[in-house]
């Protein structure tokens, strides 16, 4: 006789489904065999829910609080472990539009995006989340990295990235970790196929603030977008709901700060990191965005970089994205 799988009720809404019919069969001496007479499911489909690898169908709840005499248990639980299922099927939807967009817009408010997460970074944030197990992390962390390959691939998409300050001020896996997540950030912050700018906390609110946000535009000039918080994450394709999304990205990429200065920011956040050779008085730069009264063309920003050598003027040109994606 095969010996059961030990199973894990918080890893999942699925599995606290299995985890708590198996205790209420065990607790009845039933075997699998006897269960499977008194419901519409086979004993390996049985087998599968108590696994959690296997979303019970419809009536099954039902069926159980009846039959254990358990009130709406399973059919309380079935509810959660439906909702986790769409979020689930949303995520597999990014993967798959990933695959085949041309091009990749970004907005990232509170972490660096997983396209451009160092294998260290992302395995932090993996290990952050106690309530899964070792094998789930590194079968996740796989998963992040595989995802990277199109971008270093034949005809990558064109990657164009908004950085929230504060993903770039949140201290993931430690100051090694962190350094070596930043490092990389400036190798990619403009390269033939990928562009980074960085949104200042000076910006202040917008329409994109607490999350993150996906565009994705298809071979065939369709765009979805996919806006993700923690723990969800949904796909748009309804045309108002995504040019929404289109707008807020335009504005936040037309007063984002360019390529060159995100470097250089980057560079100051890295010194600022604990065990860096920079000197105890230095610190992580400030940029602050004061507008000045706009041209009928352009906007003009003072950027003030307070540690990278004082005020600095610039044009901000109307909505850039399509400069990148020729």
């Amino acid at each position: 006789m095969s010996q059961e799988k030990e199973l894990d009720p918080l890893g999942s809404a699925r599995q606290l489904f299995g985890a708590r019919l198996r205790r209420m069969r065990k607790a009845r001496g039933w075997s699998l065999d006897v269960l499977e007479a008194s419901v519409p499911l086979s004993k390996s489909q049985l087998a599968r829910v108590e696994r959690g690898s296997y979303l019970p169908p419809e009536k099954l709840p039902a069926l159980l609080d009846d039959l254990f005499g358990t009130e709406d248990l399973f059919a309380e639980l079935y509810v959660f472990a439906c909702r986790e299922a769409v979020q689930q099927y949303g995520y597999n939807l990014l993967l798959d539009h990933e695959r085949r967009a041309v091009g990749i817009k970004e907005y990232a408010g509170v972490l660096i995006p997983g396209l451009l997460q160092t294998e260290g970074y992302a395995r932090a944030l993996f290990r952050s989340t106690a309530a899964r197990d070792e094998a789930w992390q590194e079968e996740q962390l796989a998963i992040r990295m595989a995802r990277q390959t199109r971008l270093r691939g034949e005809n990558p998409p064109h990657h164009a990235v908004i950085l929230d300050e504060a993903a770039v001020r949140r201290p993931v896996g430690g100051p090694a970790v962190m350094r070596e997540q930043l490092e990389y950030l400036i190798t990619m912050v403009e390269t033939p196929w990928c562009v980074i700018q960085l949104l200042p906390f000076s910006y202040g609110e917008h329409g994109m603030l607490g999350g993150a946000v996906h565009l994705l535009t298809m071979p065939d000039n369709r765009t979805f977008a996919y806006e993700e918080s923690s723990g969800n994450g949904t796909m748009m394709e309804a045309p108002d709901r995504v040019q929404r999304h289109v707008r807020h990205w335009d504005r936040l990429w037309a007063y984002a700060v360019k390529p060159q200065e995100t470097a250089a920011f980057l560079r100051q956040v890295i010194e600022a990191l604990p065990g860096s050779t920079a000197s105890p008085t230095d610190t992580a730069p400030v940029f602050a965005l004061t507008p000045t009264t706009p041209t009928p063309r352009t906007d003009v920003f003072n950027v003030r970089h307070a540690t990278l050598g004082g005020t600095q003027s610039r044009s901000v040109l109307p909505p850039l994205s399509w400069r990148y994606h020729r």
